[in-house]
């Protein structure tokens, strides 16, 4: 920091003397909605000093915001800036995101930057001081949610999103058999201490071990990002098909300043075949007479092939019915980002089912208006996104092997082939 200030003062020539305006500190609150705050809520102090003057060595003391908690984003930056006369000065820059602890009306005492300068050529230190900011907090009225009540969990946040990941799927695991959930909460405008703790989850039919839960905190320019990861290790007890209900999340968007909810999706646990003892059966040794049969079979079946070609055999493809619903879901929220990430994976792992989407023209245009509209095309009109999650959850046929006579077979037929 101190060679970035010793660089940033060979820009500003030396002043013999400090003129009023020569040195100035700024802090300005960003707002969220140009609202005041509720408790909890992220506040963006910015602080800014503008000096004429070539500055030696700096420290900032900051106030004791003894009714908030903070933290820093990031380094200090220092940059050359043109001020209005023309004349070059340096700017001095520091974000600060802070929390309020409870309602009422707060003033934030003034920063104050300690400047060396080169007056006259002699070193001299100067306290720059920034004037007090008042910063009123508001007291949540409505009837529902706040940062004062035990349930739902207080959550204001700029964005929250939901990650939700099973290995393996749980629509497959039989009896006995263990799959885990992971489940990823991000939350924009927080630090990690103000996410909710691992959410419930419990329901008859199934066994639920709850794994360790980690938290970070993310530092960016726009403000932190928080983090917490749930673990739950999933054993189905009972041969039947158990679903398991979806987990709401209500937080406080922020920058809407309304209440809103995120969502656990629901999933359904188990379905998957037990074994069975024919399966591990020895095969039966074929007695003579059946093999002279099947073989008397096969040479009919061959005949039949030679005098009418080779059928074509067909594959039935079909979404899982876990996307299924997310489609579904993500169609009725009108939320065209999210129901397109859901098919992602869907294009990667079954490329076959895509590509018969693909060759399907109205599938196809439609899968090309949802990314025309997402990305860049805003002439384009949007799909109706409940018919496409319908039309993408029906089965696809699929044909496989030749529909015509082997080549082969082709002088046994007494036709001649081209060559």
């Amino acid at each position: 920091m101190l060679g970035a200030v010793l660089l940033m003062a060979g820009l500003v020539p030396a002043r013999a003397e400090i003129s009023p305006g020569d040195l100035t500190l700024t802090v300005t609150p960003e707002l969220n909605g140009n609202a005041s705050p509720f408790s909890r809520e992220m506040v963006l102090l910015h602080i800014r000093g503008v000096y004429r003057q070539a500055i030696l060595l700096e420290e900032v003391i900051q106030p004791s915001l003894a009714n908030f908690s903070w933290t820093q984003l990031g380094r200090d930056t220092w940059s050359k800036t043109r001020l209005p006369d023309g004349q070059v000065a340096v700017a001095f820059d520091r974000t600060i995101a802070i929390f309020p602890h409870h309602p009422g009306d707060f003033t934030i005492d003034p920063f104050i930057h300690r400047l060396t300068i080169n007056e006259g050529g002699a070193r001299k230190v100067v306290d720059v001081p920034s004037e007090p900011v008042s910063l009123p907090v508001a007291t949540w009225t409505k009837p529902v949610g706040g940062p004062d009540v035990k349930e739902p969990w207080w959550l204001p946040a700029r964005d929250v999103t939901i990650t939700d990941s099973w290995s393996p799927d749980p629509e497959t695991v039989k009896i006995g058999e263990t799959t885990r959930r992971i489940v990823t909460l991000e939350a924009q405008g927080l630090v990690a201490e103000g996410l909710p703790p691992r959410p419930v989850m419990r329901t008859r039919g199934v066994l639920t071990f709850a794994g360790p839960v980690t938290r970070e905190t993310i530092i960016t320019p726009t403000g932190p990002v928080a983090r917490a990861t749930y673990q739950w290790d999933v054993r189905p007890a009972v041969t039947e098909i158990v679903p398991l209900e979806a987990i709401t999340i209500a937080w406080f968007d922020t920058v809407s300043r309304t209440l809103r909810e995120a969502e656990i999706p629901a999933r359904q646990i188990g379905g998957g075949l037990p074994d069975r003892d024919e399966d591990a059966k020895p095969i039966a040794p074929a007695s003579p007479i059946a093999v002279a049969a099947a073989a008397i079979g096969a040479f009919g079946l061959g005949l039949a092939l030679i005098g009418f070609g080779i059928p074509r055999r067909w594959q039935s493809l079909r979404l899982d019915r876990a996307t299924g619903r997310e489609l579904t879901r993500h169609a009725r929220a009108g939320d065209a980002k999210a129901f397109r990430a859901a098919l992602e994976p869907v294009f990667q792992r079954e490329p076959e089912l895509t590509r018969s989407w693909r060759s399907t023209p109205m599938i196809a245009d439609a899968l090309a208006a949802l990314d025309a509209t997402l990305y860049g095309r805003t002439d384009t009109t949007p799909p109706d996104l409940t018919l496409l999650a319908g039309i993408l959850s029906k089965p696809v046929r699929v044909a496989h092997g030749p529909a015509e006579p082997s080549v082969r077979l082709a002088e046994l037929d007494g036709r001649a082939q081209p060559r």
